[in-house]
């Protein structure tokens, strides 16, 4: 179904959104993206001289560009495209047990830098409009980690989107402001006591022949 607003701020006159109206925003539009996928067969890690250590998992961190390494080119004879070079950081902590103490230790490490060389749609924008060039990242290992000589292995495969962003005014439908949330729940440990205050006194002494039920005596 189509929804029909008038573009300046006011009611609507779709019947099915009688308080339907428009908002003017300001949002980080995005307005072109990628895709693209990176694999590493081997990434070592440095283990500390414990022989009784019990590997738990690998979290990563979200990739960032490297400080400085970002250029963008615009391509001749290609309006509003341009080359867009830049490398990735992806670092991730290693955690670890001792089997023998149970103390987990944090080990850091960083995946090789990513080299991105591509083409991108960043359109032509007055001299003070900016554009951002925005990543995400998902990482992932691909294979059971091996102890090696002093190292931990794993291959690790990387998601990475590329994104161009541009902060611009929008106009939207919108119902208006968001209704006043609830009242916050607060946090409050159990009363191991509370249980015990209602529960019913237990029989102090054992029944009497004529207290027990015919059907529990057969």
């Amino acid at each position: 179904m189509a929804i029909n607003f008038d573009p300046s701020p006011g009611l609507s006159s779709d019947p099915y959104f009688p308080d339907f109206k428009a908002e003017c925003i300001i949002v980080d539009k995005v307005y072109a993206s990628c895709q693209q996928r990176e694999c590493f067969d081997e990434i070592f890690v440095p283990l500390p001289d414990d022989k009784c250590l019990k590997f738990i998992d690998i979290i990563f961190n979200p990739g960032e560009i490297v400080d400085g390494s970002l250029t963008i080119t615009p391509i001749p004879n290609r309006p509003n495209f341009s080359r867009v070079r830049f490398r990735v950081s992806i670092t991730f902590v290693l955690r670890a047990k001792n089997k023998d103490t149970g103390c987990i230790i944090e080990i850091p490490g960083e995946l090789p830098e990513i080299q991105k060389d591509i083409i991108l749609f960043i359109p032509e924008a007055r001299d003070e409009f900016t554009f951002q060039i925005v990543i995400e990242t998902a990482s992932q290992v691909l294979a059971e980690p091996i102890i090696e000589k002093g190292f931990l292995v794993f291959p690790v495969g990387v998601f990475i989107i590329v994104k161009v962003v541009g902060r611009v005014q929008l106009l939207i439908p919108a119902f208006g402001f968001c209704p006043e949330p609830p009242e916050c729940e607060e946090f409050s440990p159990e009363d191991i006591c509370i249980d015990f205050e209602t529960a019913p006194f237990p029989e102090f002494f054992p029944r009497q022949l004529e207290d027990i039920p015919y059907d529990e005596l057969f």
